[in-house]
């Protein structure tokens, strides 16, 4: 049986760097595999194709992950200006009807699958209520956005607008993109220019 001597001591362990890159150095031979890898030129149909599909790829979730950090460069043009981005705050800031329609969705299928006439026309009764308090919700939507953008944009052309704030507001906000920048029921700036 060995024994470690007192004097000896551990060899100490080779800890990164703060700065390092976290990996080591690759060797000449494999810095030039992967420089040809890379400018290897596609040469059948089936290639190229792929290599476009991949580049797409890589382009979309780019621009979806810009979106996402709200990188106004990376807009769609419906999302772009200071009036739309008005549109999409006041949309975000209200409560809206549309976020109880999916818990509402589920209680309305339990009772409907039930096997009781009763409680399936309940389950009915609430389906229409809240598809009517969304319409009514849409409709104020339409009224108070268009007075709002009237007031803070009275040069701006307002075309387009309804339909921009009635689709968003439809949406589930966590699914929203551009993502929401503003919670529910906190005031907008002043400006937005």
């Amino acid at each position: 049986m060995f024994r470690r001597s007192k004097t000896e001591t551990p060899a100490p362990e080779a800890t990164p760097k703060p700065d390092g890159k976290g990996r080591p150095t690759p060797s000449r031979k494999e810095a030039e595999a992967a420089a040809r890898a890379r400018a290897k030129v596609p040469r059948t149909r089936k290639e190229i194709a792929q290599a476009q599909r991949s580049a797409r790829t890589e382009s979309s979730q780019s621009v979806r992950a810009a979106m996402k950090a709200g990188d106004e460069r990376y807009y769609l043009p419906r999302d772009k200006g200071p009036v739309r981005r008005f549109v999409r705050d006041f949309v975000d800031s209200r409560f809206s009807f549309i976020e109880l329609m999916i818990p509402l969705l589920l209680v309305t299928m339990v009772l409907g699958y039930s096997g009781n006439e009763r409680l399936a026309s309940i389950g009915n009764t609430v389906l229409l209520g809240t598809i009517l308090l969304v319409v009514v919700d849409m409709v104020l939507l339409r009224f108070r956005m268009r007075r709002q953008v009237a007031q803070r944009f009275p040069d701006e052309p307002t075309k387009g607008l309804t339909y921009y704030a009635i689709t968003r507001a439809l949406q589930m906000k966590f699914m929203r993109l551009p993502k929401a920048k503003v919670k529910i029921g906190q005031g907008l700036p002043e400006h937005y220019r």
